[in-house]
């Protein structure tokens, strides 16, 4: 199994029908390369110092994407409503392993199992 950082950036365009389910273990999907792609998505690692954001997976009717690096760093994640991409939900993580970020739930979560758990729990409509 190849580890993220040395998985390769795929060179084709993909639709929203496209993203899998499932975190991929061969290939990274970086966000420039998802046609529908909003704005916010493309510039979410600005402000901490990394510009490519990868998709993740689905969590029910959410597209989840990150900028940074996984588990402990200074990472931010962006969940988009697959069926209306205006709906965006984002949690940052910090160094030190905290974070924060409010979940569809109206909820703001400091932990990201919790936020993830309000995207599962939370219909996309």
């Amino acid at each position: 199994m190849t580890v993220p950082e040395d998985r390769p950036l795929v060179e084709v365009d993909h639709h929203t029908e496209d993203l899998p389910e499932l975190p991929q273990r061969d290939r990274t999907i970086p966000a420039d390369r998802w046609v529908e792609a909003p704005p916010a998505l493309l510039a979410l690692g600005e402000d901490i110092g990394a510009p490519v954001v990868i998709y993740k997976r689905r969590i029910g009717g959410w597209l989840l994407w990150r900028a940074g690096p996984p588990n402990k760093g200074d990472s931010r994640y962006m969940a988009l409503s697959a069926d209306d991409l205006d709906r965006q939900f984002t949690y940052r993580l910090f160094p030190d392993g905290t974070g924060t970020g409010e979940g569809p739930d109206g909820i703001v979560h400091t932990r990201f199992r919790t936020w993830k758990e309000a995207l599962r729990d939370t219909p996309t409509r």
